[in-house]
């Protein structure tokens, strides 16, 4: 819970600052007012005109047994209440003065390394917006804080997962180069063997250095996407029978599923195609005792809502909710078969947002879908 703002409690020696500006104030304000007096006696003694037109004044304003009051009193009236005025202002200013000197003593505090302080006083007028604009700086400087080190943080992840996933091929790759280049081999099929494993070892880095690069890309902001005009549909057509063969192997089943056609939108369709790509291929290495893969699409108001889904088995919650973060796999599903990046969601992920639309994942014991909101007119982001 918040603390409640504190009042400011002002010091000994700031009290007799104020206590002695007081004073000078008023002594000052006295001399000034027997100055003024002494001149304007002066002026109305020696112009006996101005006397009996005072004079004359004063009587025509008799209201019954009242009469004006001599206007000796009348600007002495005015001049204390003008008094008052000054010293009242003189001595707010000095005491708004002292209050900034707090704030500005709370300011020096968190500049010399207390970021969790805040400026917790109660002031009024101007100063409390200076009080909330200070905390909403500090507030906004430590969460800039916190978010590049997060960054950092995220980039030595980055570059820790990248060296593991490179370093294993490249062992596999120049054990078995080795055993070629030492003659440990029986005959032309151990040398063959021994080849075609680190090719596909080699393909493999190839694959992780690919996906490295296009992630690395889309994760930046300012990147342009190609926008234009195309169907949907015939593009989720298209992408069946790339993977048809694919399916066949893992005897597996793809099919489209789309019953408005066509879906004409405005997207970058090279970008979407990998998003689509890469959310197949992950249902075909991950989608345990998966038969079929079904690609759906359909329109809603001003979006098209799209799914990948696959009747594998049911991906537990908990990995739900981190499963497109980078080299995230589900528990139990890496191993040399699988392969793979550890970065197809992410990118996909990474390409969703760049057109302006969501994607999440939904399991249960019958189906796990991978579903997409695009706007059906991406507009290009500005820098």
């Amino acid at each position: 819970m918040d603390e409640q703002p504190q009042k400011i409690v002002l010091k000994t020696r700031e009290k007799w600052e104020l206590f002695i500006e007081g004073i000078v104030t008023v002594a000052l304000l006295l001399l000034l007012n027997f100055a003024v007096m002494i001149l304007i006696d002066q002026a109305i003694n020696s112009n006996q005109g101005l006397i009996d037109g005072i004079y004359q004044i004063k009587q025509a304003m008799t209201i019954g047994p009242w009469h004006l009051w001599s206007w000796q009193r009348i600007f002495f009236i005015a001049l204390a209440v003008f008094d008052a005025i000054v010293v009242y202002w003189r001595l707010i200013r000095r005491y708004h003065n002292m209050q900034m000197r707090h704030i500005i003593e709370e300011l020096h505090y968190i500049a010399n390394g207390h970021i969790d302080h805040r400026v917790n006083l109660k002031v009024n007028g101007y100063l409390n917006e200076v009080v909330d604009s200070i905390n909403a700086l500090v507030d906004s400087t430590v969460n800039s804080m916190q978010e590049e080190r997060k960054i950092e943080a995220s980039k030595d992840e980055l570059i820790t997962n990248v060296s593991h996933d490179i370093r294993t091929p490249l062992t596999s790759i120049i054990g078995y180069l080795g055993l070629i280049e030492d003659g440990q081999y029986q005959n032309v099929d151990d040398i063959l063997r021994y080849n075609h494993i680190a090719f596909e070892k080699t393909k493999q880095m190839k694959s992780l250095v690919e996906d490295l690069f296009e992630f690395t890309k889309v994760q930046q902001t300012h990147t342009k996407l190609q926008i234009q005009r195309f169907d949907l549909a015939s593009m989720l057509e298209q992408l069946t029978a790339d993977f048809e063969l694919e399916a066949q192997k893992r005897e597996m089943v793809i099919e489209v599923n789309v019953e408005q056609r066509p879906i004409m939108m405005q997207a970058d369709s090279g970008k979407l195609v990998r998003v689509f790509s890469n959310l197949i291929v992950n249902a075909f290495k991950y989608g345990t005792d998966a038969t079929k893969i079904v690609l759906s699409a359909h329109e809603e108001k001003s979006d098209v809502v799209i799914s990948v889904a696959n009747d594998g088995r049911q991906i537990p919650q908990k990995d739900l909710e981190n499963i497109f973060e980078r080299f995230y796999r589900v528990e139990g599903s890496r191993s040399s078969e699988t392969g793979g990046s550890g970065l197809g969601l992410a990118i996909a992920q990474s390409i969703v947002k760049l057109h302006n639309g969501e994607i999440y994942a939904t399991s249960n014991e019958y189906k796990t879908a991978f579903n997409i909101i695009l706007p059906i007119n991406t507009v290009q982001k500005e820098d």
